[in-house]
């Protein structure tokens, strides 16, 4: 399936349009949403809304809980903090519960990131790192992106 994108930007106050195929974008990978209790917020997602909980599981190092839901194609995630610490409990107590990131799936997570760089685009990972169902994710900094933070996923 191919994918086309409309980038607009803004870059030392100028702004432009970037109309093209996107062959590196190949579809919508997850929809990450902090909660502050998974159990509560599947009362929803799973009780009401009749999605499938496919696992959970904890990354200490991120300091959060993540509930995997499909959805056709797409996943959702939900986002627990288990530490107050952690960047999913800072955005909740900034921000409430709620979208937390956007996840495209990429076909080349560096060349994208390079492009992307080159464009005036802020990344909060210049290089890819492991992902948890991807091979490699990155994040773009929600400053660049319309205070969208988006996660790139390379499987």
């Amino acid at each position: 399936m191919t994918c086309y994108i409309k980038i607009v930007y803004i870059l030392n106050g100028a702004e432009s349009t970037i109309n093209r195929r996107n062959k590196m974008i190949t579809g919508l990978e997850h929809i990450g949403i902090a909660v502050q209790k998974i159990d509560e917020a599947l009362q929803v997602f799973e009780s009401i809304l009749g999605l499938k909980l496919e696992k959970t599981l904890t990354l200490e190092a991120q300091r959060v809980k993540i509930a995997f839901l499909q959805v056709g194609e797409t996943k959702i995630e939900l986002l627990e903090p288990t530490d107050k610490e952690g960047t999913v409990a800072k955005f909740l107590e900034k921000k409430g519960e709620g979208i937390h990131h956007i996840a495209f799936k990429v076909t080349n997570i560096e060349e994208m990131l390079k492009q992307l760089k080159e464009k005036g685009i802020t990344l909060i990972d210049e290089k890819p790192r492991k992902g948890v169902e991807c091979s490699k994710i990155a994040f773009l900094h929600p400053k660049s992106t319309r205070n969208v933070l988006i996660e790139l996923c390379e499987h």
